[in-house]
């Protein structure tokens, strides 16, 4: 029999991302499938703390072993930002499009270009608290390339490669994401675990 665990998401990126990262053994459902449709609201000044936050509202709320993340992308040049913020780093209302014209324009002087994406989840199993991490060190370009992912993707580009994480195939994204290597981790505990 599979074991459960809700993923803290309604976002279908992120569900397709780690259902292809975390062993079959699991069966991952998204908070929509078991009935929960509020905004957990992220409040913490940390990723540690946010993702703490959702992951800990389930398991209060719904009893479920879970699992939830926050991301972050670090500009060097902008002492961090967006960092916590990156969701929002335009407005309330999460408009990607929005976040990426916002940075570009924050940049456009600036020469040092270095950004990383950080992502930290944050794991509940039996009343257990556990958090793993992943980063992924890049240059944030000067303008959009590529249709693929989501966020910030069209203009990161890891270090190592010429395209950014819109332009990448999803299996070499999830190979090297900051996402991919939080997951990863999360994977092997599990099943060291199992």
């Amino acid at each position: 029999m599979k074991r459960k665990l809700v993923f803290a998401t309604n976002n279908a990126h992120k569900l397709e991302e780690v259902s292809a990262i975390i062993d079959s053994r699991f069966e991952i459902h998204s908070l929509a499938e078991i009935g929960c449709h509020e905004d957990i609201q992220e409040t913490a000044h940390t990723l540690e703390g946010n993702a703490l936050l959702k992951a800990r509202y389930i398991y209060e709320k719904y009893g479920y072993d879970c699992f939830s993340d926050d991301t972050g992308l670090e500009v060097d040049a902008l002492n961090g930002a967006p960092g916590v913020r990156s969701a929002r780093y335009a407005g309330e209302e999460k408009d990607a499009q929005a976040n990426m014209r916002k940075l570009l324009s924050e940049l456009k002087a600036k020469s040092n270009r270095n950004a990383r994406f950080r992502t930290v989840v944050a794991l509940i199993l039996n009343g257990e608290e556990f958090l793993f991490d992943g980063v992924v060190e890049g240059k944030i370009l000067e303008e959009k390339r590529g249709d693929g992912g989501f966020g910030y993707d069209p203009i990161f580009v890891p270090d190592g490669f010429d395209e950014t994480f819109a332009q990448l195939d999803a299996e070499v994204k999830n190979d090297i994401s900051h996402r991919g290597k939080a997951i990863r981790k999360l994977a092997e505990f599990l099943l060291q675990r199992d």
